[in-house]
């Protein structure tokens, strides 16, 4: 069993990947061999991670400028995987979303994806690589008060299809749809809107998971690893759920 999903020496490249899921990809793409760059703006917490880890390294990126993204991919001259991780949520219905929190949340969860991948292409294409993005179920449900984020969500996935259409036998591109995992993001949230009633909140959470908890970080990175692994050449263009059960209720 230690023999598969095996990424041996893959080069790897995880946006957002200081923190959450972002963090848990990273050890497990290290643990199943790959070198992985880990791509975060709070660098001095990419580069503690990296230094906990086997064949790591740390770059300073702002996902939404792509003179940043350029500095950051200059030091690399190969790359196999890419894991558009990087993200942020917003809640409010559209009554209660601002042209400006609209736009920010359009940046950072879609215009990010496509300007991160479409600087990282040429490297990826020579490879014949795998790119993941971190989508949500909210790509293909909608989630009450989470009008932008679903919108971003559902962007990311339909980016996902392009490419792979686009770009059938050069490489692979899928999406993962997380549910409700237990992460700084969620933990964010509970704190920003319902810090008086946190545990109640969180309850309800797990609740709408029909599998009864929240995802961890490491089932997110446990689909990732397998996604580029060589098992898993045959699936292109896929959104796969990983929810608890949510989005089959």
């Amino acid at each position: 069993m230690t023999d598969i999903f095996r990424l041996e020496n893959k080069i790897a490249l995880v946006t957002g990947g200081a923190s959450g899921i972002g963090a848990a990809t990273a050890r497990e793409l290290t643990r199943a061999g790959a070198h992985v760059v880990i791509a975060d703006l709070n660098l001095p917490a990419a580069e503690a991670l990296a230094a906990e880890l086997p064949h790591a390294k740390a770059v300073a990126m702002d996902v939404t400028d792509s003179a940043s993204i350029a500095r950051a991919l200059a030091g690399i001259a190969h790359l196999d995987i890419l894991v558009n991780n990087a993200g942020i949520g917003l809640v409010g219905d559209i009554t209660r979303t601002s042209e400006a929190d609209f736009a920010r949340v359009m940046q950072v969860n879609v215009h990010s994806v496509f300007l991160v991948t479409q600087a990282a292409f040429p490297l990826l294409l020579a490879a014949r690589g795998s790119i993941v993005n971190i989508g949500s179920v909210a790509s293909v449900v909608g989630v009450k008060q989470r009008f932008a984020y679903c919108a971003s969500k559902g962007a990311v996935l339909a980016m996902t299809r392009q490419i792979a259409v686009d770009y059938p036998k050069e490489l692979r591109i899928n999406c993962i749809a997380p549910g409700t995992v237990q992460t700084p993001f969620v933990e964010g949230y509970l704190d920003k809107y319902h810090a008086h009633e946190k545990e109640k909140i969180r309850a309800e959470l797990v609740a709408r998971q029909p599998i009864g908890r929240l995802g961890t970080p490491e089932d997110i990175a446990t689909l990732v690893r397998f996604l580029c692994s060589r098992e898993a050449e045959f699936i292109n263009g896929a959104l796969i759920p990983i929810d608890g059960g949510w989005t089959a209720a």
